[in-house]
């Protein structure tokens, strides 16, 4: 499949994401399974999820990037795949109004649900950008703190996201990334199925790879501060209560019949030996 091609299909999915999670709002099912998920597997407290709003909240990503980012007062971040907002807006609380954030993400429809959620919710030191995340539509060394969730894996061309990123940070800036990475090949049968959760880390790098991806791209101190697999049960440990937890993540559902699917792929453990959800920051001298 060309570059192109996985681009399209990638819009073609979120752009399903974003539409039918914004129509679903009235059946409970379905948005008592989507919350469920959002407090149980991505990470994120129940205090930051009651600070953004409900529609930025779709469900997504492999973890909790603004947790581990250190965002300063007035700091200008920059959110690579942005999705709905909800890492956003979690760091627009964070910078205050004397900072600014950035979400750039290459579906409009998760652009349009994005805006409108700033717009009716009065978030004035957020924007979104359209855009795709090997060419960022932002200035060069102009943002100071760079975060991203789930979302690099499924870029086409890894190496040039990391440049990006490493043009648009300015210097002594900082990136945090949570996302999956392979710690062994995936079989043929499962990495090219593209209705089960597996097909959501097929283009995963081996994490060998994406580590010195980051490097080559001029990044120093890079680091992984947590690692879980990608497969493991959810549940809240003793001492993560808080939602910070060093817990696996994992992919996202996209419909209630992908739920049942995922929750019994992940009970089982399977993906365990092929993937894993990494939390990694690194430096820009």
């Amino acid at each position: 499949m060309s570059d192109s091609d996985i681009r399209k299909e990638v819009r073609q999915a979120y752009g399903k994401v974003a539409r039918e999670a914004g129509s679903c709002g009235c059946c409970g099912p379905a948005s008592e399974v989507t919350q469920k998920i959002a407090t149980q597997l991505l990470g994120y407290s129940d205090k930051e999820l009651a600070a953004v709003p409900k529609d930025a909240n779709l469900g997504l990503g492999c973890g909790n990037p603004t947790a581990l980012a250190s965002l300063r007062e007035g700091d200008v971040v920059l959110d690579l795949g942005s999705g709905a907002g909800i890492d956003c807006f979690l760091a627009a609380d964070k910078v205050g109004k004397a900072g600014r954030v950035i979400g750039v993400d290459m579906t409009v429809e998760m652009i349009d649900r994005a805006r409108q959620n700033a717009e009716e919710n009065g978030y004035e030191n957020v924007e979104f950008r359209l855009g795709e995340i090997e060419h960022l539509p932002v200035a060069d060394a102009s943002v100071d703190r760079i975060v991203s969730n789930c979302v690099i894996n499924l870029s086409p061309d890894k190496p040039q996201v990391f440049r990006e990123a490493y043009r648009a940070l300015r210097p002594g800036g900082e990136m945090l990334v949570s996302d999956i990475v392979l710690v062994a090949e995936l079989p043929e049968d499962v990495a090219a199925d593209p209705d089960s959760l597996a097909a959501c880390i097929s283009g995963a790098m081996k994490k060998e790879d994406y580590l010195a991806a980051v490097r080559a791209a001029g990044f120093e101190s890079v680091e992984v501060l947590r690692e879980r697999p990608a497969g493991a049960r959810q549940r809240r440990e003793p001492g993560t209560e808080d939602g910070h937890g060093d817990r696996p993540q994992p992919r996202q559902p996209k419909t209630v019949e992908e739920i049942r699917r995922a929750a019994e792929l992940l009970a089982s453990g399977d993906l365990d030996v092929f993937a894993t959800s990494v939390h990694v920051r690194a430096t820009k001298g």
